[in-house]
């Protein structure tokens, strides 16, 4: 898996040449090889991508996410056929049973929960911490009591301060947008790449969204943006900050008794989930990370 994540800010022209990717602009010329690349995030709406380009990118599945003129994240190119054997995999997704899907559910909020409130434990906010310990002990099948929404009404204002609400129009939540953007295009590409689809979710069910499984699946990832915003956010949402951002699948985090690249967590947890889902795998058994 590569490691680069590579951000297209200017205009520039873009094409393939002997496994590089080679970006042109005015005064230079620079070549990564594609197996160094996990994705290109393209923040220019005057940049041109060869289709030949676009077809290795495939190939090499790697995420390609495009973003609007306001250079929010708004689009993702991803393979048709991620894996050989594609069809069986779209078939067993079809047959995932109920009760499968409810307990992986109820096991990614409750690791959401919980990553919640070790991030404000980090940041002395110990009594919503505690409180938050506890409502991820009591997430049920399905999250049939809705512990997630009663968690995010506790740790948003606590975190980023009160009347804070996800529905307002404004830097930090441009900024926490953006980065879980980053984060959805890479749980997107582990999905595709493992043959399954992406709007077939567990629990998000919208017709109008294509992304609906990788939507479930990021939920645990969500408080690495959120501690990146905390942490470094100062009035506006800057380029300083979104390339931050951007590179956020790089930061290292505490898993399976080491340090991983959240990219390599997301692959693996992502894994589990699926095989968890297939029944090749108990709920159990699905490893859990910290956000540090």
């Amino acid at each position: 898996m590569g490691f680069r994540n590579i951000l297209i800010e200017s205009p520039c022209k873009c094409s393939y040449k002997g496994g590089y990717l080679v970006i042109r602009k005015e005064d230079e010329v620079v070549k990564v090889h594609l197996s160094e690349i996990s994705s290109i995030t393209l923040q220019s709406t005057q940049a041109f991508i060869s289709a030949y380009l676009l077809s290795e990118l495939a190939k090499e599945k790697i995420s390609f996410v495009i973003s609007d003129e306001k250079c929010n994240p708004i689009g993702q190119y991803l393979p048709l056929y991620g894996a050989h054997n594609t069809s069986k995999r779209i078939s067993e997704q079809l047959e995932w049973s109920e009760p499968s899907k409810k307990r992986v559910w109820q096991r990614v909020v409750k690791d959401k929960i919980s990553h919640q409130a070790r991030l404000l434990e980090l940041r002395s906010c110990d009594e919503v911490s505690h409180q938050l310990g506890e409502m991820a002990s009591e997430v049920r099948s399905g999250d049939t009591t809705n512990r997630e929404a009663a968690a995010a009404r506790l740790y948003f204002p606590v975190l980023f301060g009160d009347g804070f609400s996800r529905d307002t129009d404004c830097p930090v939540n441009a900024a926490l947008n953006y980065g879980y953007a980053i984060i959805l295009s890479a749980v997107s590409r582990e999905i595709v790449s493992r043959g399954y689809l992406t709007p077939l979710g567990i629990c998000h069910k919208s017709e109008y969204n294509q992304f609906n499984l990788a939507c479930d699946l990021m939920e645990p990832f969500r408080p690495i943006v959120d501690r990146l915003v905390y942490d470094n956010m100062d009035g506006d949402f800057t380029r300083e900050m979104r390339r931050l951002l951007t590179d956020v699948l790089n930061v290292s985090i505490c898993y399976r008794d080491g340090k991983y690249r959240v990219s390599s967590v997301i692959s693996l947890y992502v894994q589990d989930c699926l095989n968890a889902l297939r029944r090749r795998l108990s709920i159990g058994e699905i490893e859990s990370f910290d956000i540090v």
